[in-house]
């Protein structure tokens, strides 16, 4: 049943009940009901057929949320899939050129380097595909697998704490966290020449404010290296990798900072508000 025709409905219940009734009562009932009782029945009458209607429309309308929200959450998986699609071609094609161009002038050191980028890059897709968010592994144990995986691969030492309970998140905000961390702990393999990386991913408690108020809860990714760090003043802010970033960052809502220095690594930190969409 359409919307529309639950709309109709609700209209012409109401007046239909109330107005069928005193139909009856005052051409067939008015010898055995008096004015008053007639009044309280059609008071309780109207109460238990509102009930009724009401609880079945608005389970009907909880099934129908519930549909379209399978229906966007399907959307964002393949949404996030095509763009990784895209992504991983661009990529791929880029690398082989440049592959291409080294192996033509005999630098072999180079062309190992971009042997190993296509790996990664490749790497890194197959795990995001065979880890459908969909597929019945929690948000958390995915990160840290990952998470898991990047450091035996790079050989780089990480400490992560991933503290925020599935579900938090709904699924194209997931995709949008978990592709930050990819793309952060990226751009430390390819830029920071690091040895020590840190991701935590933890919930923002309430805290007190003024005249007894307070803070919106929300969320909190914090991520940092021990490496090389960034010049002191970016001619871009987009540079070193940071584009991707603040895109997925911005698509979230959430506010996104970067403290670096040359020499004394990297910390990105991004807040974000509660993960529910409202």
């Amino acid at each position: 049943m359409s919307l529309k025709t639950l709309k109709l409905i609700s209209i012409l219940l109401p007046p239909l009940i109330i107005g069928g009734f005193e139909y009856i009562r005052h051409d067939f009932l008015l010898s055995v009901l008096s004015m008053e009782a007639g009044n309280w029945y059609i008071t309780l009458l109207t109460f238990i057929l509102s009930f009724l209607f009401t609880s079945w429309m608005f389970r009907k309308i909880e099934r129908i949320n519930d549909r379209l929200a399978e229906e966007q959450a399907r959307r964002a998986v393949y949404e996030e899939r095509e763009r990784l699609a895209q992504e991983l071609h661009d990529n791929i094609a880029q690398m082989l050129f440049f592959l291409n161009v080294k192996l033509k002038q005999g630098k072999t050191d180079e062309a190992r380097s971009a042997v190993s980028e296509i790996d990664n890059h490749l790497r890194q897709a197959i795990f995001n595909l065979r880890t459908s968010p969909s597929g019945g592994s929690s948000f958390p144990a995915r990160v840290n697998v990952w998470l898991e995986e990047w450091s035996s691969k790079t050989g780089i030492e990480m400490e992560k704490r991933i503290d925020i309970p599935d579900g938090y998140f709904q699924l194209s905000r997931e995709l949008h966290v978990f592709g930050i961390i990819q793309e952060a702990c990226t751009n430390i393999r390819k830029h920071s020449r690091a040895s020590r990386a840190v991701v935590e991913l933890e919930l923002i408690e309430k805290e007190a404010g003024t005249a007894g108020r307070h803070s919106e809860s929300g969320w909190r990714l914090f991520i940092k290296d021990d490496g090389i760090g960034m010049p002191a003043s970016l001619p871009d802010p987009t540079a070193y990798g940071l584009a991707l970033l603040h895109k997925r960052t911005s698509e979230l809502g959430a506010e996104m900072h970067v403290r670096s220095a040359p020499g004394q690594g990297t910390e990105i930190e991004i807040i974000g508000k509660a993960g529910r969409d409202k």
